[in-house]
């Protein structure tokens, strides 16, 4: 009961949010699939890609639904807006030039924005997750670009793919490399994304490790504490040990001086009831 009186509590918007994750991550995948299907096969049918175009227009229609639903149920709609002007940004931009990349990128940023929102998902999740997408929209983008380029080197999936990946880690063979204008600026904001990513990588792993040194100091400090308690009792012991047995020699001096007292009376006594000796002048 206690669980349910809580999420009534919430705000509308939160409520909202936390029921909409899970279906939103699912069409992210659709979508997923959908852009990937006229990609990886270019000799797909006219209704297979019309339909894959229809899933891709009602994905990023789910998302800008999504964003102005949590815009009428927010209560400062105004802040709202300042603090998810990405969000924003991506729903109109397919709006203002219907491009298909245009489309690709402002669902992807929404997806992003939202998954990050979720609390079940954790900085590790979100990090590969947000890796694995941007080395698949990466690949399929690129490819989707050079394929009909006349000098164009990247013609195949696989190519699309080591490309990607190279390009993410900075390390740039030379042996695929974008010649259009479109893939190079495609190339660029993979750079970015994955010199950003790198350093979320990064920033997690120095976080893990400080925080086992910050453990391992914690239980140290701990152990040093039990020890100096138990230094100090052993010497509060030793000293009532030591207490105890100056009280019991005392006493034990004490009795042995009494009991030699008593053992010379008897003799004193014996002593003075002896008769005088009689010297050769005294009287008979």
């Amino acid at each position: 009961m206690r669980d349910m009186s809580g999420f009534k509590e919430q705000p509308a918007q939160i409520r909202w949010e936390n029921r909409t994750q899970r279906p939103l991550l699912a069409l992210a995948v659709l979508f997923a699939l959908a852009y990937a299907v006229p990609i990886v096969a270019p000799d797909a049918s006219g209704g297979v890609k019309g339909a894959c175009e229809v899933v891709e227009w009602v994905v990023w229609g789910a998302f800008a639904a999504d964003y102005l639903v949590r815009l009428v149920l927010t209560e400062h709609r105004l802040h709202f807006v300042r603090h998810h002007w990405l969000d924003l940004a991506a729903v109109l931009l397919p709006l203002l030039r219907p491009f298909q990349l245009l489309r690709v990128v402002a669902t992807l940023m929404l997806v992003g924005r939202r998954a990050r929102m979720a609390t079940q998902i954790k900085l590790t999740t979100y990090v590969g997750g947000s890796v694995l997408g941007l080395l698949m929209f990466g690949s399929l983008a690129v490819l989707a670009v050079e394929r009909q380029s006349p000098n164009g080197n990247i013609k195949s999936p696989g190519d699309a793919v080591w490309w990607s990946f190279t390009t993410m880690t900075t390390v740039g063979y030379g042996d695929h490399a974008p010649t259009t204008g479109l893939g190079r600026l495609i190339a660029v904001g993979l750079m970015l994304s994955g010199i950003a990513l790198l350093g979320v990588v990064t920033a997690n792993i120095a976080a893990w490790f400080i925080s086992r040194f910050e453990q391992d100091d914690a239980e140290e400090r701990r152990q040093t504490e039990a020890i100096l308690e138990l230094t100090q009792e052993v010497r509060s012991l030793r000293a009532q040990v030591a207490a105890l047995s100056g009280a019991g020699a005392v006493g034990a001096g004490a009795g042995a001086k009494g009991v030699a007292g008593a053992a010379d009376a008897p003799s004193v006594s014996a002593s003075a009831a002896l008769p005088a000796p009689h010297g050769p002048g005294t009287g008979g």
